[in-house]
């Protein structure tokens, strides 16, 4: 293998390592973010309480504005029963007392649900406020882990990106550029290896021509089929390469 097909062997190594930061930050959040994001489900949920509460409380004001106003037009059927002279003016005003009557009934009745539904209200928020409450504490533990994973990762990272940073500063620009190139569809399958006379990236076979070009290793060879750059492991080159002599 050349020097050129050895560096973007490494080269290719690095950036998966690199590729690989993210999903591990991912994973060493995934018990705290679970935590705050339940945490702040539940605050969503309190605000919502909150709001149907205040709605709750609006309702209720208007039923007791109502029945306020009811309470007056009994007190007035009082007054007008003594001016009635004839029996249809009476039952008229019977009818409308008990129309009245009856709702206030029905206000009274609304008034005591809105109570009720506004009590439930209050426990709800008081229930989702004592849970964020048990839940901090694990939260706070779970930063601290999570924080300080994170610094021992940030270190491997930079120490990742300084090997990349040293290797591509002894490479060809003209090898770089090419490497990007394919990079950019390819992603970490840029350079693969051949097994059994296969790509690897694309798992097609080879013809017999651009394998050998392979199992010499004195150029980067491209696979035929998808374009990737491919390279031998070093035991299957030794392999090849004796099988290739004794024929």
């Amino acid at each position: 293998m050349n020097a050129y097909l050895e560096q973007l062997v490494k080269l290719v190594d690095i950036d998966k390592k690199i590729d690989s930061f993210e999903p591990r930050v991912l994973q060493i959040r995934l018990d705290l973010d679970a935590k705050l994001n339940a945490v702040s489900s539940l605050e969503s949920k309190i605000e919502t309480y909150k709001e149907e509460l205040g709605e709750n409380e609006l309702k209720k004001r208007k039923n007791e504005l109502h029945l306020e106003e009811l309470s007056q037009k009994l007190k007035s059927f009082s007054a007008k029963s003594a001016s009635v002279k004839t029996e249809k003016e009476m039952k008229a005003l019977q009818l409308e007392e008990e129309i009245a009557k009856e709702q206030i009934d029905f206000a009274n009745e609304e008034i005591e649900r809105f109570d009720k539904v506004g009590e439930q209200k209050e426990l709800d928020i008081e229930t989702c406020q004592d849970k964020i409450q048990k839940m901090q504490g694990d939260i706070n533990s779970l930063q601290k882990d999570t924080d300080k994973e994170l610094q021992e990762l940030e270190k491997e990272r930079m120490n990742v990106y300084a090997d990349k940073q040293k290797l591509m500063a002894d490479m060809s620009q003209n090898i770089i550029v090419f490497y990007e190139k394919i990079r950019r569809w390819a992603g970490n399958t840029t350079v693969v290896p051949v097994k059994k006379q296969a790509c690897y990236g694309c798992y097609m076979r080879i013809n017999d021509h651009t394998y050998a070009n392979v199992i010499k290793g004195e150029e980067i060879t491209t696979c035929p089929h998808c374009g990737r750059i491919l390279y031998l492991e070093p035991q299957v080159e030794e392999e090849e390469k004796e099988e290739v002599a004794k024929s």
